[in-house]
């Protein structure tokens, strides 16, 4: 095993506080992952982690090497991407996540065609409504919308989403057809909420004639998966609040129908998050400048026909 090899190992280790979870991350075995480290301590006369049967803590050496290592990689990858640069065959894996609704009708179905013209990179890519870490969870590139957490990533925009509220014409029968965000909060409409990590009320920012508005929502329905919502709207269990490109062909079809028009919601900015780390990896340039082009003519083509 390579000195590299032990210092990447110790990395993700650090970065995920598990050996196992820097085993999965890195494709390697608990004990090719706990032989790595054991091989880098004893290289550097030190210990890097105390170790108990439930728990794996930095010490103030592994501490201390971390910020080293990473530098040695981020060094050792600016290289690889010199010569990658000229050879113009860049290779690797690439790990890329993205919001379920985003990474099946915008990403998904353009992986193909980008391995096809790249064909030494392998794309992992990964879909969650949750937000993600993208350094402890060892990603390359994050698809995003809204405003980012962390400020220290960097940001690519590739559009501002416009966003609609949609009921079918079950619930609509029902329940009424709500003219705005005022008639959604006072007759108590069923809204169906996208849940994440620490979210503990939901509120709908509208346009209203008065500027932007604050609603708050309630209903007995969510869920962390946004197109689960999608299904209960359509099944007329509720309002939702969507990207107009993931719901434009119900409203097509007439499955859903657009509320509160008058009051319509804040667009979303849509953007490609990467770390500083990654910003000269070419794998990551490419796939970028890929994605965007394709992903902001598929959004614009579902607003200008609203």
């Amino acid at each position: 095993m390579s000195y590299l090899d032990n210092i990447r190992t110790f990395v993700r280790v650090y970065e995920l506080g598990s050996m196992s979870a820097a085993g999965r991350d890195l494709r390697i075995s608990p004990a090719v992952t706990s032989a790595r480290i054991s091989q880098l301590e004893d290289h550097l006369s030190v210990r890097l982690f105390q170790r108990t049967t439930r728990s794996l803590t930095p010490t103030a050496q592994g501490k201390a090497f971390y910020g080293g290592a990473c530098s040695v990689l981020d060094a050792v990858g600016y290289a690889e991407a010199q010569v990658t640069d000229l050879t113009e065959n860049p290779k690797g894996q690439l790990h890329v996540a993205a919001p379920l609704g985003v990474g099946r009708r915008l990403i998904a179905p353009h992986v193909p065609e980008f391995t096809d013209t790249y064909p030494l990179i392998n794309v992992r890519l990964r879909l969650t409504d949750r937000n993600v870490d993208l350094t402890t969870e060892g990603l390359d590139v994050a698809f995003h919308l809204g405003q980012p957490a962390d400020s220290n990533l960097r940001i690519k925009k590739i559009a501002d989403v416009v966003r609609v509220l949609v009921a079918a014409p079950a619930y609509i029968a029902k329940r009424g057809h709500p003219a705005d965000g005022e008639a959604l909060v006072r007759d108590q409409h069923e809204c169906l909420n996208l849940r994440f990590p620490g979210a503990s009320e939901f509120q709908w920012n509208l346009n209203t004639a008065n500027g932007l508005q604050r609603f708050r929502v309630a209903g007995q329905l969510e869920c962390d998966d946004g197109d689960v919502l999608t299904d209960w709207a359509i099944a007329g269990r509720g309002v939702a609040m969507k990207p107009r490109f993931e719901v434009e062909e119900h409203l097509a079809s007439g499955a859903l129908v657009e509320v509160a028009k008058t009051t319509p919601p804040v667009p979303i900015q849509m953007a490609c998050l990467y770390t500083h780390r990654r910003h000269q990896d070419p794998k990551s340039r490419l796939f970028m400048e890929f994605m965007i082009s394709r992903i902001a003519a598929a959004i614009h083509a579902t607003q200008s026909v609203s």
